[in-house]
Formats: structure tokens, sequence, C-alpha cells
């Protein structure tokens, strides 16, 4: 028989899944925050074997809540995703605190950029980065 300490519950680990890695050449960084996303089934099988994509992917605000828009998700062989719900516009979940406080960023003319899909046991969860964007110049400093 096991004993007590063994049974204890372990926090999930937070796997990467999808990275956006042009956000980081296109943007300056600042703060980050980890939000729920609203997805069918289909949608999260497809995103657990990574078939997603955040490329030109943004949040936005509208009526006090977040929206993902232009975030891709393909399907699998056995699970199809059809053409129009592949780009669907999909709800982030976040508390009161969180999007008042992304809704200030973004009136500051910042711009709200998901870096990462990640996994944290069951759930699926979106890292959006606050950044304001790079010029030409600046680019090309972070290339050298």
């Amino acid at each position: 028989m096991k004993s007590k300490q063994s049974r204890k519950a372990t926090k999930p680990v937070q796997n990467k899944v999808i990275r956006n890695k042009r956000a980081s050449y296109d943007y300056a960084l600042s703060d980050s925050y980890i939000l729920g996303i609203v997805l069918n089934g289909r949608e999260t099988k497809a995103l657990r074997l990574g078939h997603g994509q955040l490329q030109g992917a943004y949040v936005t605000v509208k009526d006090g809540e977040l929206w993902l828009i232009n975030a891709q998700m393909h399907g699998t062989n056995g699970i199809p995703i059809s053409d129009t719900d592949k780009t669907r516009t999909r709800k982030l979940l976040a508390k009161k605190r969180e999007i008042n406080q992304l809704i200030t960023a973004k009136q500051q003319g910042n711009t709200l950029i998901p870096t990462d899909i990640l996994t944290n046991g069951r759930f699926i969860k979106v890292r959006v980065a606050v950044g304001r964007g790079k010029r030409e110049y600046d680019k090309r400093h972070s290339i050298k």
C-alpha cells in the first residue's frame, strides 16, 4: 500500500505546444499573461498534437472581453476542421483585473500578441504579451 506522501497530487507541468517565434522579432515584448481559451473538441485535439499557428494572430478587446483573432488551427487526418473554423475568432478567459490591465495597455498604444499555446494538465492556455512594434532598424539590430 502506498503512503500518503506518495499519493499527493503534483502540480501539472506547462508544456509549450505552439510558439510564435516571429513575435519577439516584430515586437518589443514586456508583460505577459497566461489566459484560458474557449475551444471545441476538435480544436483541442489539434492543438495538443501541435497542429496550429500563431503567426499573424493578435488579441483585441470587444465589449470588455478579450478575443483571439487570426490564430490558425489545422485539423488532423481523423479530425477535420472546416476552412471557416480554422481562423475563427476565439474568446479568451481572464480575470477582470487582468482584462483591465490589458485594456489599459492597449489604450496606451501597445499591441496584445499571443506568444505561446500551453497545456496545463487538461487545460489549454494562451500566453499573451504586451508589445510595441519595432521599426525596421530595430529588427536589423536584433538580427545581429
